[in-house]
């Protein structure tokens, strides 16, 4: 089943017609039309380019390379391209690029990643504000994509705090995982943060899709776009000092190891020094006496004894 709808006076009125007869639909002056396109065909090229005479450039754009979140604006439509994003070990991203006409909103996907099906149930959970039209598909649209990659700024939150946690463990190894997160954060930065720019620049008054009832749900997406930017800034700094801390407990760790290192060492000296001692082949009290082996061997416990006290205390064991 194609991926279409047909609005007329805010009222949705059909679904899941053929592509080819979106450019009949647009002929009605009140109607308001999404279709959807996923890894598009030639044929699908050649509506984008003849039946709906949008731009060659953001044509070339949507079918071309990734392409950064972007607002373009053209003669007779606007062009979008936004990314929705997905935590599971790795951040993944899937572009979405975006034709918006008076009367229609075309989105082309690279693949099936991003789920279109919870597009169609944010447009269906709030009918009364279709009477916007263009603007109000939009929104949906556009709240959804922000909502994933809040989402998937949460998770890595998450994954973050789980690993510094992990630093204080007799073996975190967290340098791995903290390079592949701080790769994972560049990568949500840098299709997040230009969101700012793209909902100021929809939201300016030149243009006409955003209407005053679309207005304040289109302030609320960007107030969760400029909280996801301040999520990725904050998690930019753990990550940056996560490595410093994990050297830094490292650091502290080998102290205390050598502490007790060095203390055990001590300890071991004295039986070495004093069997040394008494092993010398020359005359020395008690030599050849019983009291003198006694005395050597209550010497060693007594001098070790001391020395682990003394340790102990001053918490090098």
């Amino acid at each position: 089943m194609s991926r279409t709808r047909l609005y007329r006076n805010g009222e949705l009125v059909d679904h899941g017609f053929p592509v080819t007869e979106v450019a009949r639909h647009l002929q009605d002056p009140t109607a308001v039309v999404w279709f959807d396109l996923c890894s598009p065909s030639e044929s699908d090229i050649g509506l984008l380019r003849d039946e709906l005479g949008l731009h060659e450039l953001a044509i070339e754009d949507a079918l071309g390379e990734r392409q950064r979140p972007k607002l373009d604006r053209y003669p007779t439509h606007l062009f979008m391209t936004v990314h929705a994003a997905e935590y599971d070990h790795e951040i993944r991203t899937t572009e979405i690029d975006v034709f918006v006409t008076g009367q229609a909103l075309v989105t082309v996907r690279e693949n099936e990643s991003y789920d279109i099906k919870n597009l169609q149930r944010r447009w269906d959970s709030a009918p009364d504000l279709a009477t916007s039209g263009v603007g109000f598909l939009l929104h949906g649209l556009l709240d959804d994509v922000v909502d994933t990659q809040y989402a998937a700024a949460q998770k890595l939150d998450e994954a973050i705090e789980d690993l510094e946690d992990q630093i204080y463990q007799e073996k975190p190894h967290v340098g791995h995982k903290a390079i592949k997160m701080r790769r994972s954060l560049v990568q949500l930065r840098r299709v997040a943060l230009p969101m700012r720019e793209v909902l100021g620049s929809l939201m300016h008054k030149d243009h006409s899709i955003v209407d005053d009832a679309m207005m304040p749900y289109y302030l609320d997406v960007k107030d969760h776009t400029l909280f996801t930017a301040e999520l990725t800034e904050s998690m930019r700094e753990l990550v940056t000092n996560l490595r410093e801390a994990e050297v830094a407990v490292q650091g502290n760790r080998l102290n205390s190891i050598m502490k007790k290192v060095t203390s055990w060492a001590a300890i071991i000296a004295v039986p070495t020094a004093i069997s040394g001692y008494y092993g010398m082949n020359v005359p020395y009290p008690g030599f050849e006496q019983k009291w003198g082996f006694w005395v050597s061997t209550l010497g060693i416990f007594a001098l070790s004894y001391l020395l682990y006290v003394m340790f102990k205390r001053r918490d090098w064991l």
